[in-house]
């Protein structure tokens, strides 16, 4: 018998439904993949969706309309949060993004500026079903047809055939691409909905290694470095405070950076002639971003493999640059103008051993900016507590995150303190620049502050960028030819995870260190700073001004399994073998990475999460 529901759809809601997820799968890999178009989700998406279809026609005797609704919606919801964290985070979204469910909606500007309204037409067919649905013929909904009109017996026969022909395809997708270690390769290769069920179905396939086992002497030696005996710099700043600032989505390009004669950062500027500046640093956060570049440097150890560090490894009792100063007699204290809530910061505090933080609750909601006050308060109200922490008598580490210039970088106009050209105007590129020359501005008054409360000279100050601030998949086409106007060649993975290092040691003369390094080299060069041994104290950064050659892991941004040495950064494919190598800085005559590096550093990461997850809880002891 003919019904309304055929009528709509010209054909069976099977049918109807398998055309439509297939559009919406070509959208996502469209924008995820780059594969322009593809019949690919053919093969790799729509077996996925005729399981879930299958089940519907065996279990549903009635409103089967409204369940093969509620599948497209779920299945909807999840290739438009694929393409959504693709443009943030560059990488395949899984269930444990759940996790951040809180953190999304406190930046909801950040995601809504990655939305290209093209994006929304793959909530069309859903708007439409809805209206037609719940309101002309709602009365119908029980009626819906069945995949094939016939007897029963033969029905379901048919069904249960589709039924394991999917199932064979989708396996035959899954298994031969379960050892890839680049997450976008094995999505590609699986399909988006069978990766994202692997993901919930797989097991750890890494035993975590003994504690016992996991030794200095064994991380040194698969970093390739030794200890020197007599380190250089030791105690070059020994009994000085120490003041670490993390600036927000900071990049190295905008050193010393001038648009149609305009410097963008002249404070900064100022302060890579007259200190230590290392260009060739980069980023090693995860998940957590900012709060991930804020575990990393104050512990000296990599981010978990999954999930942002704030979350796996806060609860635990970790090995932190707070607690070893704390032997040398100092206070510690962190700043952050946000609640202490957001990131699971306070716990965080808790395993790293600040003494005290100082969140919303101190600095207010004065001249708000995004979800903070800005960095001028900021800077203004921690100087104050700085003054009060010297007037002690006691040694002090502080560390202050500034926050003004965060994604979608919307600071308003009255901020800016650069006159951008016309062909900057209204660009993600723009906006960026522009939120940043702001944060430049700040951070030379918090300096000024500094010097007149007498606090500079008495400080080791470090400043670097928490994480980048324009992904390479966020961008648009105008943003990518200033881009390319700026650097002078095409902008890639590897400049986009560069960020600056800058070190201020009272009495010592400026120089550029070229040698290459990350944010898990902070605690160990800040130590031999301060003339602090780091003794039995587990670190897998290392010392800067003391070592040339450097291999580090990159996450989250770029696929697992992404390293880097002095030269180049390898993106694996399956494996080392398949891998990209891209020179660091554009080279084309760089060393590329080894496989015996590749193959160590993926040893590195599995002992740094062994050791953190089998550290006793902080609460344990109330401490």
């Amino acid at each position: 018998m003919t019904t309304y529901n055929q009528r709509i759809f010209g054909a069976k809601p099977y049918l109807f439904f398998s055309i439509v997820l297939l559009l919406k799968s070509c959208l996502a890999y469209f924008v995820i993949f780059g594969n322009g178009f593809s019949l690919t989700p053919l093969i790799t998406e729509i077996p996925a969706a005729w399981l879930l279809f299958c089940l519907i026609e065996w279990f549903a005797a009635k409103r089967k309309l409204m369940y093969y609704m509620i599948v497209n919606l779920l299945l909807t919801a999840i290739f438009f949060a694929a393409i959504m964290y693709y443009k943030y985070y560059g990488v395949i979204v899984t269930y444990h993004a759940l996790e951040q469910v809180n953190q999304v909606t406190a930046v909801s500007n950040s995601v809504f500026s990655l939305l290209d309204p093209y994006f929304l037409f793959i909530f069309t067919d859903i708007i439409v079903l809805a209206i037609y649905y719940y309101s002309k013929h709602r009365k119908l909904r029980d009626n819906s047809t069945s995949l094939i009109s016939g007897p029963g017996r033969s029905r379901r026969s048919i069904v249960a055939f589709v039924f394991f022909l999917s199932f064979v395809i989708c396996l035959s997708n899954v298994w031969p691409n379960r050892a890839s270690m680049n997450e976008l390769k094995k999505a590609s290769e699986m399909g988006i909905l069978n990766y994202e069920a692997y993901t919930i179905l797989k097991k750890d396939e890494q035993p975590p290694v003994a504690v016992e086992e996991i030794t200095q002497d064994r991380i040194n030696e698969l970093k390739g470095i030794v200890q020197p005996a007599n380190p250089a710099y030791f105690g070059a700043a020994k009994g000085k405070n120490l003041v670490i600032i993390q600036l927000e989505s900071f990049q190295n390009f905008l050193i010393n950076l001038k648009i149609d004669g305009q410097e963008v950062t002249p404070v900064l500027n100022k302060l890579v002639k007259e200190n230590m500046y290392f260009p060739n640093f980069y980023q090693n956060v995860g998940q957590g971003n900012t709060s991930d570049a804020e575990f990393v440097v104050n512990t000296s150890f990599y981010v978990p493999p999954i999930g942002a560090s704030t979350m796996i490894y806060a609860d635990k009792k970790v090995p932190s640059l707070p607690k070893l100063l704390k032997t040398q007699g100092y206070d510690s204290a962190t700043f952050h103008t946000n609640v202490v809530e957001f990131w699971n910061r306070g716990e965080l505090y808790k395993a790293v051993g600040f003494d005290k933080y100082y969140d919303r609750g101190f600095f207010g909601d004065e001249d708000k900016i995004f979800f903070g006050s800005s960095d001028e308060v900021l800077y203004k109200k921690t100087a104050g507590k700085l003054e009060e922490m010297q007037k002690s008598g006691t040694p002090f580490y502080s560390h202050v995150i500034s926050m003004t210039a965060h994604h979608p970088f919307s600071t308003p106009p009255e901020k800016d303190h650069i006159k951008l050209p016309e062909r900057y105007q209204d660009t993600f590129v723009g906006d960026y620049i522009r939120a940043q020359s702001y944060t430049d501005y700040a951070l030379g008054k918090f300096i000024d502050d500094l010097k007149a409360k007498g606090i500079w000279d008495n400080s080791l100050v470090v400043l670097y960028g928490d994480h980048l601030g324009l992904p390479v998949y966020s961008l648009d086409k105008d943003d990518k030819e200033l881009l390319h106007e700026i650097y002078g060649h095409e902008y890639s993975y590897t400049e986009m995870i560069n960020i600056p290092l800058i070190v201020s040691v009272p009495g010592q003369q400026p120089q550029v260190f070229e040698q290459m390094g990350g944010q898990v080299d902070i605690l160990p060069t800040v130590a031999n700073l301060l003339g602090v041994p780091m003794g039995g104290q587990i670190h897998f950064g290392q010392d800067l001004l003391n070592q040339t050659q450097n291999v580090l892991p990159q996450r989250y941004y770029l696929p697992s399994g992404t390293v880097q040495n002095n030269e180049s950064l390898l993106i694996p494919g399956d494996g080392y073998k398949d891998g990209t190598q891209y020179g660091l800085s554009g080279r084309k005559d760089a060393s590329p990475v080894t496989e015996k590096q590749y193959n160590n550093m993926l040893k590195l990461l599995n002992l740094s999460d062994s050791y953190l997850r089998q550290q006793p809880l902080h609460s344990a002891d109330g401490k």
